[in-house]
């Protein structure tokens, strides 16, 4: 359970909350991810022009799979998503990111889990053990879900604020702020979403 502030402890293999507690619906969700990659990957990133790293581009091969969780921690990443209501492809993305599907890793800065939740974050969200994977998910997927509602749903804007907070975003003048680091991360979500939403779901 994670309980103190109430977040969902439907177990895995459990039902996912109504669709109708998504505040946008999968239509409205795919036409806006489809702006921002052709925002991110063809026009710019926080004014950078997106350069020969660009993953791929439209028109060519469909992209080959990245790193893959075991099927129990894939099994999770898609209960976590579809109970807080964010697109599973893109919390799979975000975990391939920040910790490379480890639900042991530890950054240099102190962030933990699969999601790498900062301590003072987890607390918020009522995750009381971030190494415990279903907890990480449903930690991350609702911070993540609460950066998708702050930023109109924008999700390079939504991954830049998971990086490097949402008032580094605003203070940006809303875009993605110009720390190597962050953008590096929204490019590498991004395409890892990208990936994952073209090869049909999660993984």
């Amino acid at each position: 359970m994670i309980g103190p502030l109430g977040l969902p402890d439907i177990p895995p293999g459990g039902q996912p909350r109504s669709t109708a507690d998504v505040p946008a619906s999968d239509a409205s969700a795919t036409t806006r991810f489809l702006r921002d990659l052709a925002r991110a990957f063809g026009l710019l990133i926080g004014g950078a022009p997106a350069g020969d790293d660009t993953p791929f581009a439209a028109g060519t091969a469909a992209p080959t799979p990245g790193p893959r969780p075991p099927g129990e921690l894939r099994d999770l990443i898609l209960a976590a998503a579809r109970q807080e209501g964010v697109p599973p492809a893109l919390l799979a993305a975000v975990v391939e990111v920040e910790s490379g599907f480890n639900p042991h890793a530890v950054s240099p800065a102190g962030a933990k889990g699969l999601t790498q939740l900062m301590d003072g974050t987890a607390r918020a969200l009522g995750v009381t053990d971030p190494f415990d994977p279903w907890q990480s998910l449903i930690g991350g997927a609702r911070y993540l879900r609460t950066q998708l509602a702050r930023f109109s749903g924008n999700v390079a804007l939504a991954l830049a604020a998971y990086n490097a907070g949402p008032g580094a975003v605003e203070a940006a003048g809303g875009q993605v702020p110009p720390y190597a680091e962050t953008r590096l991360y929204v490019r590498r979500a991004l395409a890892a979403y990208a990936r994952n939403t073209r090869l049909g779901g999660v993984l």
